[in-house]
């Protein structure tokens, strides 16, 4: 199915004016590709509350000066407006000229929360302060970027239903340096998510083909598995799995990777789940994967039109993801 926002209440006119101004600008910038220089002309700007206080009580200084000819109460109102003017000036600048080099997105699972990459670099020789950047509703990554600098930045995004999902827009923002004037655009990349069916446990993981059913240790002691290599220890991973030895003469926490014999892979089916309704079905088999790959087993992928061979690690597990993310989307 394919991956959509739930539906928003047409009584939030906040919202609604925030979704026309995203449509305006869309139109009026186009599409942008990276790297991008952001110009001076798709950067808006307008007060803060804290602005519209200031503002206020220069107003009312203004008034009380020239009410009572104050010349020294008119001089520091018009200091302050001065000071107010310069901050709206930089605030500007503090966007003005940014490059974006890179964008792009990392899957995630269902009805959770994803990561998008976003490069920056700061080609001036002054810092960029009190950078925003905010993807939907989500809540918005703060950083500075120094003279001359180059960073990544990681900024959450929330993910629906499984399948594809478009990222229609990134809000970038700044209210540098004093906080009186918010400055802010909106980046329209061509980012598209792939969201992976979110993990259920319904039912145990079938064991190997060709294998009875015994228990790890046992398969082990009978020769039916026979150690291969060493990995970096995980959160979750069994105890008995450690590489104690190594770990006593010094070396970091590692984990015994054991492979099957021939023939004695998991295969993973979604004929094996057919009774359950196809959502259902998908999220038992993410579940099934990610078991496989948390024990270091080898496994393989079958649905209707769409196989993934033996296999275990990073590359196996995206794999088998992917075409689960896209079955039927």
């Amino acid at each position: 199915m394919r991956s959509s926002a739930p539906s928003r209440s047409p009584f939030r006119p906040r919202a609604r004016i925030e979704r026309a101004l995203s449509a305006w600008a869309r139109s009026r910038q186009g599409e942008d590709r990276t790297p991008l220089i952001l110009q001076s002309r798709r950067i808006y700007i307008l007060p803060t509350r804290v602005g519209l206080v200031a503002s206020g009580l220069l107003f009312v200084m203004f008034l009380a000066g020239m009410n009572y000819q104050n010349s020294l109460a008119l001089m520091l109102c018009f200091l302050l407006g001065a000071f107010a003017l310069v901050s709206m000036y930089e605030c500007h600048g503090t966007l003005s000229g940014l490059e974006i080099e890179s964008a792009q997105v990392e899957p995630t699972f269902a009805y959770g929360h994803g990561e998008l990459l976003l490069g920056f670099r700061n080609a001036r020789g002054t810092a960029r302060r009190a950078l925003r950047l905010r993807v939907s509703e989500t809540a918005p990554r703060r950083f500075d970027l120094p003279p001359h600098h180059a960073c990544l930045v990681r900024v959450q995004y929330r993910a629906y239903a499984r399948g594809r999902q478009r990222i229609d827009r990134v809000q970038l923002s700044s209210n540098a340096p004093l906080g009186l004037f918010r400055a802010w655009t909106w980046l329209h990349l061509p980012l598209e998510a792939v969201v992976y069916p979110a993990p259920v446990r319904l039912r145990p993981l079938p064991p190997p083909a060709g294998l009875p059913r015994r228990s790890e240790r046992e398969r082990r002691l009978s020769g039916e598995e026979e150690w291969a290599w060493l990995r970096p220890f995980r959160e979750g991973d069994p105890l008995r799995r450690v590489a104690w030895k190594a770990y006593a003469r010094g070396a970091p926490l590692m984990v015994a990777h054991y492979d099957a014999q021939a023939g004695a892979q998991h295969t993973l089916a979604l004929q094996a789940v057919r009774d359950l309704p196809l959502e259902t079905a998908l999220s038992q088999l993410a579940d099934w994967v990610l078991e496989c790959e948390r024990r270091g087993e080898s496994y393989a992928l079958e649905l209707p039109g769409t196989a993934v061979g033996v296999g275990h690690g990073v590359a196996q597990r995206r794999h088998c993801l992917e075409a689960l993310a896209l079955y039927e989307a």
